[in-house]
């Protein structure tokens, strides 16, 4: 006997088709010299390659800037967010944080928008998902990877610098100032005009005249300061008193760059080697001219080292003090 129930049916119920997940590639170089064209192109074919060997995956569009990836208004980064609040992706594909932000508080704020919306971002290189990643972890993450590349591009830089400065070639050493100017090879040639400003200021100063007293006199001469102003800074004059190319040397690395993170710009005590040439150009003026002058400076300033440590000194320089001595 026969257990079918001839009035049942049974109906399939297909399973939902899942749509393709719609893919953004975002790449980015900082800057937009010809080499880094290369690795943005390498950047772009690498994150294709990889959207290809995913079957549930398309690639929506590329997006690309040539910009510091600390700003966020870049446009290919900005269109890119525009269209995910269209609506138009899935996934965001990044070949590594870097290259998405370089700020943690930019990073965490984009990555929070882009979860709100339903968008899951994809770091390459980190093997990283948005999806599946606590916002610690990306802090780390993007601590770790911002110092070790500052470290090696900073490293890399000053090695190259270092070279130019050894070899003598580095273009700094001609590098232009007040008094001076370029001739058709690049090389610094003395600009008579306006060494002849040099030369004044040198004269004023030990005839005892006083910074600003040196400003006053060159307003009423009607002589324009090095970026053509009608007044001179007391930085300016100050410059002029004391830069070595006056005789006709030249000294490099008078400043350097504190370690990651700070990056902090640094006068150089000694912390860090220079490098001198001498008799690079013509001089503008003598060196027993300029020794006095530095002699000069020394003695009219304020602050004496004591044990190590700067202190006031008791008098004060005053150019009227000077005329009547």
């Amino acid at each position: 006997m026969s257990t079918e129930n001839p009035k049942t049916k049974v109906s399939l119920i297909p399973a939902a088709v899942r749509p393709f997940k719609r893919v953004a590639i975002y790449c980015r170089v900082s800057t937009t010299h010809e080499s880094q064209d290369e690795s943005l192109d390498i950047q772009i074919q690498t994150l294709k390659q990889y959207v290809a060997f995913n079957s549930k995956w398309n690639l929506y569009d590329v997006y690309s800037d040539k910009d510091s990836g600390g700003n966020v208004a870049r446009h290919g980064f900005q269109k890119m967010i525009f269209d995910c609040y269209e609506n138009r992706i899935d996934i965001v594909l990044v070949k590594t944080i870097s290259r998405f932000a370089r700020d943690t508080v930019d990073l965490l704020e984009t990555v929070s928008r882009l979860k709100g919306l339903g968008v899951e971002i994809i770091f390459h290189q980190e093997n990283l998902r948005t999806s599946e990643t606590d916002n610690d972890i990306l802090i780390s993450a993007l601590s770790a990877i911002a110092q070790a590349e500052s470290e090696s591009t900073g490293e890399a830089i000053k090695w190259g610098l270092k070279r130019g400065f050894i070899s003598g070639k580095s273009k700094l050493y001609s590098r232009k100032c007040f008094g001076y100017k370029h001739n058709e090879d690049g090389e610094l040639i003395i600009d008579e005009e306006k060494a002849e400003v040099v030369r004044l200021i040198y004269d004023l100063y030990l005839s005892g005249l006083s910074i600003v007293l040196i400003i006053r006199e060159l307003e009423k001469r009607n002589i324009k300061s090095p970026q053509g102003k009608d007044t001179w800074s007391k930085r300016a004059v100050q410059t002029v008193l004391t830069n070595e190319k006056y005789i006709g040397h030249v000294i490099l690395d008078k400043t350097y760059t504190s370690d990651f993170p700070n990056n902090k710009q640094r006068r150089n005590s000694g912390e860090q080697d220079q490098f001198l040439m001498k008799d690079a150009h013509e001089a503008i003026i003598e060196s027993k001219i300029f020794e006095k002058v530095q002699a000069e400076i020394e003695g009219r300033s304020n602050i004496e080292i004591l044990n190590g440590k700067p202190k006031r000194k008791g008098t004060h320089y005053s150019s009227k003090k000077k005329k009547r001595d």
